[in-house]
């Protein structure tokens, strides 16, 4: 009879702490997804993932597995796939375009063309008519024959610790079992590395910009840049948007995250990474990075150097930032 009784209150003190969705969201996000995320994408395998290149198709086929696995919505048709070539002039070391015009001069002389494709899902919205947009650069810088010693950009941190925020933050969504109110569109952009390509081409070709209310972005979210502060990183976003700060306090608060946060705030994001076409189509921007640190664009940035707890955390930041992106006014 104890045993019973037990049980019974047990039950009634489960139904008192029911699970929301949120939690339900965030107790999806874990180290070993990370951990398999990362380590295929930055492993010698992928020799770099450089974009245009068959180590970046692979990537690019690795990405869309994982979305079929999960059940994820492809964003146009039956496709995750969008498809778009990059132009370039003869010389080697000239840099590559997706812009027409730029195109149309190029194809006038002998010329270079590298294909590329963004790998794109959706969970569509309660309201069709607004859209907010998580992102991350999924290529990087390939291997140099020339090099002495190790020879590929394996990339761990630039960018496959983002990669891995998008991927799980939208386990997280479909785990929540709701939809939200706001359509969230989750993209793995191609040719980041080579001038924001594949970024640049989304915005400029997608139908439905004009809907798009926020863009969350994440490049380089896995290292310490002051190894005295392992917990640190940087939020950035606009003045007038200190909103995702707010949030922010709140939820490490909340979910007991353990993070230690500096609120950057810039009125100029036309430079760094794939949040640069948002910005210039109007877009509000919060963008999540853990700093400089002494192995970006080396082939030293591999995955023993990762701090998988805190990218973890700052994935399940992002996720409770999004889920109100997603819900709120903002």
């Amino acid at each position: 009879m104890a045993f019973l009784l037990t049980l019974s209150v047990a039950g009634a003190e489960a139904k008192k702490k029911k699970i929301t969705p949120k939690q339900r969201g965030v107790a999806t996000i874990n180290r070993a997804t990370a951990e398999a995320h990362v380590g295929f994408l930055a492993s010698d395998a992928l020799r770099g993932r450089e974009s245009g290149t068959p180590d970046g198709y692979i990537a690019g086929e690795y990405l869309i597995s994982v979305l079929k696995q999960m059940g994820a919505t492809p964003l146009f048709g039956n496709s995750y796939v969008q498809n778009f070539e990059a132009y370039s002039i003869e010389r080697r070391n000239a840099g590559f375009t997706v812009n027409p015009e730029g195109i149309e001069k190029i194809k006038k002389g002998a010329h270079r063309i590298a294909p590329m494709r963004n790998i794109l899902a959706k969970i569509e919205g309660k309201n069709p008519e607004e859209i907010v947009v998580v992102g991350a650069h999924y290529d990087h810088l390939g291997y140099d024959p020339m090099l002495v010693g190790d020879k590929i950009f394996n990339g761990a941190d630039d960018n496959a610790s983002g990669v891995q925020a998008v991927l799980q933050i939208l386990r997280a969504f479909l785990a929540t079992g709701e939809k939200p109110e706001r359509t969230v569109i989750f993209a793995l952009w191609d040719g980041e590395e080579r001038g924001l390509l594949g970024s640049t081409y989304f915005v400029n070709n997608f139908a439905e910009m004009k809907k798009v209310k926020g863009y969350m972005n994440f490049d380089m979210i896995g290292r310490n840049n002051m190894e005295h502060r392992p917990k640190h990183f940087n939020l950035m976003y606009m003045p007038q948007d200190s909103l995702f700060a707010k949030w922010l306090k709140t939820d490490i608060e909340a979910h007991t995250l353990q993070l230690d946060p500096n609120f950057v705030t810039s009125e100029d994001f036309s430079g760094g990474s794939d949040q640069v076409p948002f910005f210039k189509a109007g877009a509000k921007i919060v963008w999540y990075q853990t700093g400089a640190q002494p192995d970006f664009h080396m082939p030293t940035d591999e995955c023993d150097r990762i701090n998988w707890d805190k990218m973890v955390e700052i994935t399940k930041a992002a996720f409770l930032c999004l889920w109100k992106m997603a819900n709120l006014s903002f």
